[in-house]
């Protein structure tokens, strides 16, 4: 008998922290479950990344009511996962914000990334009968850099490479020095990797390191604040992500197969990575696309419930 996925057993809740990262400036984050962003600007709020159902977004919505009264004008989604963007509804935002490449990642794989993440980590989607029917889709969308202004409160919004996905975008508060990274950099969690451009990603962390940031609000983990810690999460993640690509480039390589390289990865990773949230829950995904990657598939593969499945038969076999 296949055993379940790691995730299925995860039902422990999260406990919810809303910390000040600067003027204005919050982190919403849950244990290492999805974080969100708060700016609150002159006239009006930004909120980065939705979270997963309209009844997880009230969370976020309560909290900002307990800091202002200024109307929530724009969400922005750092990217296209659905555990990041199906609550958005529930802002009634004038503008949904999102990159094209994400926009083009909705429509070549958003319904099929949909009942993946639902079907694989389930406790991710409390209410997930608010979520309204369909996808979710950005209003505005742009190629590489677009500021929004928050009365004279300036976010510059940047796609400054691929990494967790193609169309990753950070959110960056120039006179604060706080920046909204999603799911590029991670602290003390896992980097999801199943969609990732690995080879990319320590290119895109570079950039984001040149930012210098006071502050960061990573994808998963703790609220960021100082440049030594900003620069630790950004070191940490970067060397998950090479020990995933470099161990399974060689085992590759070697002509090692999938389930070969999966008990490589986890050697090396276990040691450094197996206390992170959703470590376990990853490792197959990340695995997965680490062999693709390293055999020559530049464009992930999109995952259904079906290919999941195939995928962890494989690695159980």
């Amino acid at each position: 008998m296949t055993k379940p996925f790691a995730s299925t057993a995860d039902l422990a809740e999260k406990q919810v922290s809303f910390t000040e990262v600067g003027a204005g400036l919050f982190a919403y984050t849950a244990q290492g479950d999805p974080n969100s962003g708060v700016i609150v600007g002159d006239d009006c709020c930004m909120v980065i990344d939705a979270q997963a159902t309209p009844a997880m977004a009230e969370g976020v919505i309560a909290r900002v009511r307990e800091v202002t009264d200024k109307p929530i004008k724009y969400v922005v989604l750092s990217h296209y996962h659905a555990v990041r963007v199906l609550g958005a509804s529930a802002y009634k935002a004038q503008g949904i914000i999102a990159s094209k490449g994400t926009y083009e990642l909705i429509v070549e794989r958003g319904e099929q990334d949909k009942a993946s993440e639902i079907g694989r980590f389930p406790r991710l989607f409390p209410g997930a009968e608010s979520i309204p029917p369909g996808l979710t889709w950005p209003t505005l969308t742009f190629e590489n850099e677009m500021s929004v202004f928050l009365g004279k409160r300036e976010v510059k919004l940047l796609h400054l490479g691929a990494g967790h996905t193609a169309g990753d975008i950070v959110a960056w508060v120039p006179d604060a020095q706080v920046m909204f990274s999603g799911d590029l950099v991670e602290y003390h969690s896992a980097c999801y990797c199943g969609d990732a451009h690995l080879r990319e990603w320590p290119l895109t962390l570079d950039a984001i390191r040149e930012f210098e940031p006071q502050a960061l609000v990573p994808g998963r983990g703790d609220a960021l604040v100082g440049h030594g810690t900003v620069r630790e999460a950004i070191a940490m993640t970067r060397d998950f992500v090479n020990t995933l690509y470099g161990t399974a480039e060689l085992s590759v390589a070697r002509g090692r197969s999938l389930k070969e390289t999966f008990a490589a990865v986890r050697e090396a990773m276990d040691p450094k990575f197996s206390s992170f949230a959703i470590y376990e829950h990853c490792l197959p995904f990340n695995v997965s696309r680490a062999y693709d990657e390293a055999s020559g598939i530049d464009h992930p593969v999109i995952w259904t419930a079906e290919r999941d499945r195939e995928m962890w038969e494989k690695l159980q076999g």
